[in-house]
């Protein structure tokens, strides 16, 4: 029941940073954090599939809700949290995942956390500008949005782990 409490806060808490105080942070047209999706990787590994799929799902649905972005962070988010178990397989250290553990910094390393997130990062955002965009004419202008947004997102969301979720 804690950690259930723990991770609705967490919904929560990561939301409303992000379309209160991100959401007003565009630096040239191109850099936009998206913090949000710290919710999705911070998930418990033992977290069944469809709740991760549900989970994403209800992420992006809230900032579609308050940016107005009919479906697009919904469709970017529910692709990571598909994407995530397949990516946490392949990063898996030998061993396998301690139990009862989540991706931290702190319990896997920096090094780790850095690939774990910014790959989560660049297919959320591949998915989102192109979703925004939705047609080729723009492609590689669109693809430095992905690649600008990708860098500030993963430093922020790194950030994050040494300032704000420690424990």
């Amino acid at each position: 029941m804690r950690m259930l409490t723990r991770n609705i806060i967490r919904f929560i808490v990561v939301v409303l940073v992000q379309v209160l105080v991100l959401d007003n942070i565009m630096l040239h047209g191109y850099l936009v954090p998206y913090f949000y999706l710290l919710f999705l990787l911070l998930m418990p590994f033992e977290t069944p599939r469809w709740i991760q799929l549900l989970a994403g799902f209800l992420l992006g649905l809230s900032v579609d809700l308050f940016e107005n972005t009919p479906g697009m962070h919904t469709a970017a988010t529910v692709l990571v949290a598909y994407l995530r178990p397949y990516l946490l397989n392949l990063l898996a250290p030998r061993d396998g995942y301690e139990p009862e553990t989540y991706p931290r910094i702190h319990y896997y390393g920096f090094s780790w956390f850095l690939k774990y997130t910014l790959a989560l990062v660049v297919i959320h955002h591949f998915a989102l500008f192109y979703l925004e965009v939705f047609q080729l004419r723009d492609f590689f202008s669109t693809l430095l949005r992905v690649f600008l947004s990708s860098i500030l997102s993963t430093a922020t969301i790194v950030l994050s782990q040494f300032f704000v979720f420690r424990e």
